[in-house]
C-alpha cells in the first residue's frame, strides 16, 4: 500500500512538471516538495527504529550524491556565469562561428561542437557552453527550442565514448566489462546519430542566423580567469582517470582559484568582485535537481529498480538495452545502471557496448531524462516538458539509429 502511494506520488510529480504551463506552479517547486514528502512517508512507515535507520541510511546515501552534484553545479555556474557577463563565451562564437550563416550550418556546427565538447569534458559544462553558444545567435522561439534539443541530445551522445564524459560509462569501465579502448569505438554511432538528428531538425528549418559583434577588450584578469576555467576542465580529467579524484573536488579547487585571483585583482568595481557572479546562478535549476533526484531515490529505496533489473534478464540483452535506454528517461541512468550491474548480466563486449551507449544517450528522449536536460529546462523558459515532447520521435530515430549502429559496429568488431 505504501509503496502504491509512493509512486503514486512520483506520477503527480512527473504530471506537475507536464502541466506547469497549465497550474502555473514553478517544476522546482512541486518536485522538491513531492520528493521531500516521499522520504517523509518512508520514515513514517519504516515502524520499528532498526527500520527508520535503514531509511536513514539510505536518504544520508541520497542526500550526498545531491550534494556532489550542487557542488559541481554551482562551480561550473559560476565560471560560466562569469565568462558569459565578460561576453568571452560570445566572443569565443564568433571565433568559430562567423557573424552570419544559415540555420541548417549553424545546427551542423552546434551539434559537432557540443558532441567534441561533451567528449573531453564532463555533461555539465558541455551543456553551459553549447548553450551559451546557441544563446549568443538570434534565433526564433521554435530554432531556439530545436538547437536547445540539438545540445542535449550530442552532448549526452558525446559522453559515452570516454570515462570522463559521463557517469554511467565510468561505472561500466570500473565494472571491468569494457576497456577504453573498446569505449572509443562508440564515438561513430555517436556522431552518426547526432549528425542524423540535426539533419531531421534541418528539414523544415531555413533562412539566415545572426549574432552581434563584441567589440570589447577583456582585462587580463578576465584572460586569466578563462585560462582558469580550461585548465580546471583539463585537470578534472587528468586526476581523474590518472588519481581517481572525483569530478567535484577538482572543479571546486579551480573555483578556489578563481576567487582567490579576484581577490588579488584589489578593485572596487562591483562587476569585477568575483564572488558576486555566485549570485547569478539560477538556483531554480539546482532545487530542480534536488526534487528529481529525491523522488529517484525514493523509487530505487522502495524496489522500482530492482524490479526493472529484473525484468531487464528475461529478455534478449539486444531489447533489452534498448529498452532500458529508454527507461533511463524516466529514471535517473545512474542508479538505473547501478540496479543493472548489481544483476550482473551474463553480456559479451558487444552487448555491453550496447547498454553504455543506450544509458548514455536514452536519457535524451524525455527533457526529465539527464542532467543536460534539467539544466536546459531551466535555462531556457520556452523549453518545458511539453514542447520538447514535439521533438521525441524524431529523437527516437536518433536513438535508434546509433544503437542499431553500435550494435553492427560492436558486433562485426568483437563478435
Amino acid at each position: 500500500m505504501i509503496h502504491t502511494i509512493l509512486i503514486g506520488l512520483a506520477v503527480l510529480a512527473l504530471l506537475s512538471i507536464v502541466l506547469e504551463e497549465v497550474i502555473h506552479v514553478n517544476k522546482a517547486k512541486t518536485t522538491l516538495f513531492f520528493g521531500c514528502l516521499s522520504w517523509l512517508i518512508l520514515f513514517v512507515a519504516a515502524g520499528t527504529p532498526q527500520a527508520q535507520h535503514e531509511v536513514s541510511l539510505q536518504l544520508d546515501e541520497n542526500l550526498l550524491e545531491i550534494a556532489t552534484l550542487w557542488l559541481f553545479l554551482m562551480s561550473t555556474m559560476t565560471f560560466v556565469a562569469y565568462l558569459n557577463a565578460k561576453g568571452m563565451i560570445q566572443a569565443l562564437v564568433q571565433r568559430l562561428f562567423p557573424l552570419q550563416l544559415t540555420l541548417r550550418k549553424l545546427m551542423l556546427l552546434v551539434a559537432l561542437f557540443a558532441l567534441v565538447l561533451s567528449a573531453i569534458c564532463d555533461n555539465v559544462t558541455a551543456t553551459l557552453v553549447a548553450l551559451g553558444l546557441v544563446q549568443s545567435f538570434n534565433l526564433e522561439k521554435q530554432d531556439k527550442l530545436k538547437l536547445a534539443a540539438l545540445v542535449i541530445f550530442a552532448v549526452n551522445s558525446g559522453g559515452v565514448a570516454l570515462i570522463t564524459g559521463d557517469v554511467t560509462t565510468l561505472m561500466i569501465f570500473l565494472e571491468g566489462h569494457v576497456s577504453m579502448s573498446q569505449l572509443l569505438v562508440l564515438l561513430a554511432p555517436a556522431a552518426v546519430s547526432v549528425l542524423v538528428l540535426a539533419l531531421l531538425f534541418s528539414l523544415r528549418s531555413s533562412g539566415w542566423v545572426s549574432t552581434e559583434a563584441v567589440q570589447r577588450r577583456f582585462d587580463r584578469i578576465d584572460v586569466v580567469i578563462a585560462a582558469i576555467f580550461f585548465a580546471t576542465i583539463l585537470s578534472t580529467m587528468m586526476f581523474n582517470v590518472f588519481y581517481g579524484v572525483p569530478p567535484v573536488l577538482t572543479f571546486l579547487l579551480g573555483l578556489s582559484v578563481m576567487f582567490l585571483v579576484g581577490r588579488m585583482a584589489n578593485t572596487d568595481n562591483e562587476q569585477t568582485r568575483i564572488l558576486e557572479y555566485i549570485r547569478q546562478i539560477e538556483y531554480d535549476t539546482l532545487l530542480f535537481f534536488l526534487g528529481i533526484l529525491l523522488l529517484v531515490g525514493m523509487l530505487k529505496e522502495v524496489g522500482v529498480l530492482t524490479t526493472v533489473a529484473a525484468l531487464y534478464s528475461e529478455y534478449d540483452p539486444r531489447y533489452s538495452n534498448y529498452l532500458a535506454g529508454a527507461i533511463s528517461a524516466i529514471l535517473d541512468n545512474v542508479p538505473l545502471t547501478a540496479a543493472l550491474l548489481k544483476a550482473s548480466p551474463e553480456l559479451v563486449t558487444s552487448e555491453w557496448l550496447a547498454l553504455t551507449y543506450a544509458v548514455g544517450v536514452g536519457g535524451s528522449l524525455l527533457a526529465i531524462g539527464s542532467a543536460a536536460g534539467i539544466i536546459v529546462m531551466s535555462k531556457v523558459k520556452e523549453l518545458t516538458f511539453v514542447s520538447y515532447l514535439r521533438y521525441t520521435p524524431m529523437l527516437l530515430v536518433a536513438y535508434s539509429v546509433g544503437y542499431g549502429c553500435t550494435l553492427a559496429i560492436a558486433e562485426y568488431l568483437y563478435g
